[in-house]
Formats: C-alpha cells, sequence, structure tokens
C-alpha cells in the first residue's frame, strides 16, 4: 500500500503576507487561492519540482501562527539555494555541515522554521 504525503498545514497569521514570502522569497508555485466566505479561504503552495504542497489560509488551518517547526526540503545544491534565497531577500543561517547532510535554515514571517538539507554522498 503506497502512502503519499502531499499537503502539510501552516498557520500563518496573515495569509497575503505569507503567501508573498512563500511566492516571491522563496520561490514556490501558488496552486490555489480560493475564498470560500469571510471566514474561510484556502491557499495552496507548492516547492519546485516537489509533490508535497503547503496549505496556509483563513479558516482551514489549526494551531498558533509560527508553531511549525522541521519542516524540511531536499535540494541537490546548498550553496546555490542558499545564495538564491539571500539573494530574494530570505533571512537564511550559514551553511551548516553535519554527518547527516549540509543544512540552510530559514523562516517565515510567522517563525514558521524551515530547513533545507543535500543529502550526504553515501545517500546520493
Amino acid at each position: 500500500m503506497d502512502m503519499k504525503l502531499e499537503l502539510v498545514a501552516v498557520p500563518v497569521s496573515d495569509v497575503d503576507l505569507a503567501k508573498a514570502f512563500y511566492t516571491d522569497k522563496v520561490g514556490f508555485n501558488a496552486d490555489h487561492d480560493h475564498t470560500v466566505s469571510d471566514e474561510i479561504r484556502f491557499v495552496q503552495l507548492t516547492p519546485p519540482g516537489s509533490a508535497c504542497s503547503i496549505a496556509i489560509g483563513k479558516g482551514i488551518v489549526e494551531g498558533e501562527p509560527g508553531s511549525v517547526r522541521g519542516l524540511q526540503m531536499v535540494v541537490t545544491d546548498i550553496e546555490a539555494a542558499h545564495a538564491e534565497l539571500a539573494k530574494r531577500g530570505v533571512a537564511v543561517s550559514d551553511i551548516q555541515d553535519l554527518d547527516w547532510g549540509r543544512f540552510v535554515f530559514f523562516a517565515d514571517p510567522d517563525g514558521n522554521k524551515w530547513a533545507l538539507q543535500q543529502l550526504p554522498q553515501w545517500r546520493d
């Protein structure tokens, strides 16, 4: 039986600010932005090349804005990813070399925390 993770909810306080951050600065694709009512808005955003998306919005995500930790994406070139995010205005950490990969960390405007990982050679 296959199980594919396809959508992760990320709580944010300002949907438009978060959408702009993820699309303009991080480079996610905006797949859907649908307002159902004054209380419900659904926005789906997908990292380039990913089969999994995030959902932000109003009335659809439980949790405090900024409460998500440990979201992680894998990249093939951590230096290029670091340079691209920094160029786009994302406050990124220095590259950290660990036994299980090379990492760059950043947070969205609410403080939801992300990691980019370049897998070590033994995983390629």
